[in-house]
C-alpha cells in the first residue's frame, strides 16, 4: 500500500457547517474503506491549512477516487502527497544511478 499525506482547506461552504466536521470525517472515513484506503489519522490544524488526513490507499488511482469523492461533497479542497517510509527511500535511493 501506498501513503499520502494529503492538506484540507475548507471552502465556504465547509466553515459556514464547521460543527459537522467531526461527522464528516467519520463519513469520510467508511466511505474510504469502501475503496479499499485506510485511513491512518485525520487531524484538525490552525494556520496555513485545516487539517491534515494520512492515508493507505493500494495504488494512486485508489487515492485520487477516494480524494475526488471527498472534494465532490464541497466541504474541503484538498492537496495531497506520496509518502515514502524508510524502506522505500532506501530501495529508491539504491535505483539511482
Amino acid at each position: 500500500m501506498a501513503t499520502y499525506i494529503t492538506l484540507l482547506n475548507f471552502t465556504d461552504q465547509g466553515i459556514r457547517n464547521f460543527k459537522e466536521t467531526p461527522k464528516r470525517a467519520n463519513a469520510f472515513v467508511e466511505s474510504a474503506k469502501k475503496l479499499g484506503v485506510e485511513i491512518e489519522k485525520i487531524y484538525w490544524t490552525v494556520g496555513a491549512h485545516d487539517g491534515v488526513v494520512i492515508f493507505d490507499a493500494p495504488d494512486d488511482e485508489t487515492a485520487a477516487a477516494t480524494l475526488l469523492s471527498l472534494a465532490a461533497l464541497g466541504n474541503v479542497r484538498t492537496q495531497s502527497l506520496r509518502a515514502f517510509g524508510r524502506s522505500e527511500i532506501e530501495a529508491i535511493v539504491a535505483k539511482a544511478p
